[in-house]
């Protein structure tokens, strides 16, 4: 399966790792746009001037860690689009360009199902994608959660725990996966 990450799920970072670990195990192959990756950098200045440098630099590990994830846009494509938000087209053109099979966004209403249905594309949220690899590969994504875990403990100084940090990174369903 290949889908487009959607900037919205890319930026935090707890659910990005837990999306691209999904990806490493080979559950699906991620999409990304340039521009997609400037949004992050971009929604990243909220947290001050070092936030866009980290975060700049966590898109190219990301990019050199993916180097075939990134799509260039089709030309036209984006014209003959519509969405809700048009500020949201380039998204689905990513995902039309690159004969994806589904959006992962948290984004539901400025991609409706009918419209993306006509793109022979579904859409995602991260969370119940996630649960679902889980019930296909609950070591795979256990153990994926388990160094995700690790990472935020050492990087927070904060003792989380799994399901308390999953929920916090808006991945509920699968905290509670995890941790049952």
């Amino acid at each position: 399966m290949k889908a487009v990450l959607d900037t919205c799920v890319i930026y935090p970072t707890v659910m990005r790792e837990m999306l691209l670990g999904a990806a490493e195990l080979g559950h699906f192959t991620p999409i990304w746009s340039a521009r997609i990756l400037e949004e992050w950098a971009r929604a990243a200045r909220k947290l001050g001037p070092e936030g866009e440098a980290q975060a700049r630099a966590e898109i190219a590990l990301t990019q050199s860690h993916w180097p075939k994830a990134e799509r260039p846009p089709a030309p036209g494509l984006e014209q003959r689009l519509w969405l809700p938000d048009s500020a949201d087209i380039h998204v689905l053109a990513t995902a039309v360009a690159a004969s994806a099979d589904t959006i992962v966004t948290l984004n539901a209403k400025d991609f409706p199902k009918n419209i993306l249905a006509e793109e022979d594309l579904t859409r995602h949220d991260p969370d119940s994608l996630l649960h679902t690899f889980w019930q296909t590969d609950p070591e795979g994504l256990t153990t994926i959660a388990t160094r995700v875990l690790a990472e935020a403990n050492r990087l927070s100084g904060t003792q989380w725990t799994l399901r308390a940090l999953m929920k916090k990174a808006r991945l509920p369903r699968l905290g509670k996966a995890l941790t049952t």
